[in-house]
């Protein structure tokens, strides 16, 4: 099997040189080259023909989003980005890439040997077999006026689960819920620190109210709870008949925290045939098992279909184990998921 061909796109010279070493000791990475702004990265793009870039968003002469709007149309590319805390890795993602991955406060070799090994390569892997075509749908959608609820009941939750591609799909998905949706709960697998301002970021675009949520929290109609990125998982409990969250410490499942398996094994245990799943794009079989048991409890579930996936990983593996009722595009989650929920 022929390597991965990387190009790395920052403007750090020691930061450069450090990835280059790091990824190089993967037999199945290959550097092709670097490029220290998106005019030098342009140049190597055509020479080199990359299968995969990592890129800084502040570089200099054009900002790495600016680039990517510039690049997508003209030379389709799986793009990673290496962010620092900031709002703007989600314009990037809007602007067409796969992933991104928070940028270290590199204090020692460790730091970083530990920082490519356990979550760049892992991106970059997954990034070379991301279906390009689709990250744009997710962005460009025109979107349906899905059918509005007939009945409001108050114990009715809805649980998303997503992972690579899934800052788009997901907000495709809610932008398309009125504040008659029941509560939303949601396991985003993304970096600490990023959930809760994805959580703003949705919160100002859609109709219903976002939070990055905390133990305690009520799961309320027109309301979404995003779980917060880090060492914690979230689980959906029942208390006095109606719905909360609870925010725990917790081992990596599927080699996720929070992982979307102990959400929707939690679902299927509190809320039983008065939900409804939803898994969507993402690497691996995360959620697939606990959308299965929420199948198994009597709840409705969605899977992602195949043509609309960046990543065809975990609805594919939900859908092979018999956990998914409906396999639908992208487009048309919103008005299956209302569907259901008006026969409940």
């Amino acid at each position: 099997m022929l390597p991965i061909k990387v190009l790395i796109v920052d403007d750090s010279i020691v930061f450069r040189e450090l990835l280059v070493q790091n990824l190089g000791r993967d037999p199945a990475i290959q550097v092709v080259g670097t490029a220290r702004d998106p005019f030098e990265a342009r140049d190597a793009i055509l020479a080199l023909k990359p299968d995969v870039m990592t890129l800084d968003i502040e570089l200099p002469r054009m900002n790495g989003i600016e680039f990517l709007r510039k690049l997508m149309p003209q030379y389709p590319l799986p793009v990673v980005v290496i962010s620092s805390l900031s709002d703007k890795v989600f314009d990037a993602m809007n602007a067409g890439a796969v992933d991104f991955v928070a940028k270290p406060a590199v204090s020692s070799r460790k730091q970083l040997e530990d920082f490519v090994r356990n979550e760049l390569l892992v991106k970059i892997k997954i990034a070379s077999s991301a279906r390009i075509s689709n990250i744009k749908k997710s962005v460009m959608l025109n979107h349906a006026n899905p059918e509005r609820m007939s009945v409001n009941r108050g114990n009715l939750v809805v649980a998303i689960g997503a992972s690579t591609g899934g800052t788009e799909a997901t907000s495709a998905v809610v932008r398309q819920f009125g504040t008659d949706i029941p509560g939303i709960v949601c396991v985003q697998h993304m970096p600490p620190g990023f959930t809760q301002m994805y959580a703003k970021r949705l919160d100002d675009e859609c109709q219903i109210r976002v939070k990055e949520a905390e133990t305690g929290d009520r799961v309320l109609p027109g309301h979404m709870l995003i779980a917060p990125g880090g060492d914690r998982h979230m689980r959906l409990v029942k208390v006095g008949g109606s719905y909360q969250v609870e925010i725990k410490p917790g081992p990596r499942v599927n080699g996720h925290c929070p992982s979307v398996e102990v959400l929707f094994d939690s679902v299927a245990k509190a809320a039983g045939p008065d939900a409804v799943g939803i898994i969507l794009t993402g690497m691996g079989g995360d959620g697939a098992k606990g959308l299965l048991a929420m199948r198994k409890a009597g709840a409705r579930t969605i899977g992602q279909d195949e043509s609309t996936c960046v990543v065809y990983g975990m609805p594919k593996v939900a859908y092979d184990l018999g956990a998914v009722e409906y396999q639908e595009k992208l487009t048309d989650i919103a008005q299956r998921t209302y569907a259901l929920l008006n026969k409940m």
